[in-house]
């Protein structure tokens, strides 16, 4: 096993920036979610050490009112991963952030790179595929990251979202958190759109 990329000094402080108050879904709770998935599912990973740093960064820049989230939290960890992992793997952690922004598998080398990346993003999604109060917990608490949006435009945002997923032939994009979440996740995600569009009125 390779050392952590994220040295004790790094960790407290990307961990200050998940505490933030403005951040009821996207905060230090979540990372820890996603760090208790990768050990659950480590031996799945090529380079373990390198999702780990993915996990820490991939939320690390969180303003609801910005569209250029992920990239900022990619340049973050590029300038404080820089002489910690080398350029190649450094650009693989930064395209796997990248990612998040439309969970698309990125196109990178090598192939298990590719695979690790796609584990990443079903971890990030697992939330769509928990019990429905776990599920309705975490849809309120991104509805307070929005609470600055005006409810038709919310209903008329969060409801095309969730319908990208629904359109999707399959959520995830491995057969590990396919047969695991992709089933709940489908009711989930049905039954929010239509309590929106029931909000709505249409």
């Amino acid at each position: 096993m390779r050392a952590s990329l994220i040295t004790p000094a790094l960790r407290t402080e990307l961990s200050a920036l998940y505490r933030a108050e403005d951040r009821h879904y996207h905060g230090i709770n979540h990372i820890k979610s996603l760090l208790g998935l990768l050990d659950e599912y480590r031996p799945s990973f090529s380079d373990p050490e390198a999702i780990e740093a993915a996990i820490w960064f991939h939320d690390a820049i969180y303003d609801s009112r910005a569209k250029d989230n992920e990239a900022r939290s990619a340049d973050l960890a590029r300038e404080k991963l820089a002489g910690i992992a080398d350029a190649e793997r450094l650009n693989r952690i930064a395209l796997t952030i990248e990612a998040t922004a439309t969970h698309t598998v990125p196109d990178i080398e090598p192939e298990t790179a590719r695979q690790d990346a796609a584990l990443l993003l079903d971890m990030d999604l697992s939330i769509l595929g928990t019990a429905p109060e776990t599920f309705d917990a975490y849809e309120a608490a991104v509805r307070r990251e929005y609470a600055w949006v005006e409810e038709p435009l919310w209903i008329a945002g969060r409801g095309a979202v969730l319908k990208t997923f629904l359109e999707r032939e399959h959520i995830f994009h491995t057969d590990i958190f396919r047969s695991r979440f992709e089933e709940q996740a489908r009711k989930n995600l049905r039954r929010s759109v239509n309590v929106l569009e029931a909000r709505s009125g249409s």
